[in-house]
């Protein structure tokens, strides 16, 4: 298994009454949505792994958003911020905050919903499609541009998920030494 990650480092403030720490799987890389994502003209696609490893970097400091009812992106609802996106296997693993000060009322709800119930989808600009005639959409170059929290039953992969977690989250032990060996690798 190969892995990648990247982060920002935000400074831990414990029991910051506005960043409510959050992680989820934003997509699956190398497998076919289940369903054609709003954008893609009724096609499914397939992100390569190549295209996610090559675009985790315009993943960090992305906006979350979400529109009412819980069905859809809505990036004029931006409640939280990316700061750590890793690839685990065929997961696109995300981290970050939610400004759960500032928008009390999302937070409330993302709570009431069961664990289960929620999951992510991406936002994207400046695709690159290998076959346009293909049923399935091979994305070769993407850069992303945010995230949306959305109903699992609504987004293009149902394997996507999104979890509040506890305060004090920094980023895991994995992406840490993951990024030391690319800070290694980097100056080869």
């Amino acid at each position: 298994m190969r892995l990648e990650a990247m982060a920002i480092t935000i400074p831990q403030v414990e029991a910051h009454p506005n960043r409510a720490p959050f992680e989820g799987v934003l997509t699956l890389v190398n497998a076919a949505s289940d369903k054609a994502p709003s954008g893609a003209r009724g096609h499914r696609v397939l992100l390569t792994r190549e295209a996610a490893e090559k675009a985790l970097p315009s993943l960090l400091g992305m906006a979350v958003d979400y529109r009412l009812g819980w069905d859809g992106h809505d990036a004029k609802r931006k409640i939280g911020v990316l700061t750590e996106a890793d690839l685990n296997g065929n997961k696109l693993m995300v981290r970050g905050y939610l400004y759960a000060r500032d928008f009390p009322e999302a937070a409330r709800e993302i709570k009431a919903h069961a664990p289960s119930a929620l999951g992510m989808s991406y936002e994207l600009a400046d695709c690159r499609i290998e076959d346009m005639r293909s049923a399935v959409w091979k994305l070769t170059r993407v850069t992303f541009t945010g995230a949306a929290i959305l109903l699992r039953e609504k987004a293009a992969y149902r394997e996507t998920s999104f979890a509040l977690g506890k305060h004090g989250h920094q980023p895991s032990a994995v992406s840490h030494q993951l990024m030391a060996v690319s800070e290694e690798v980097t100056r080869f």
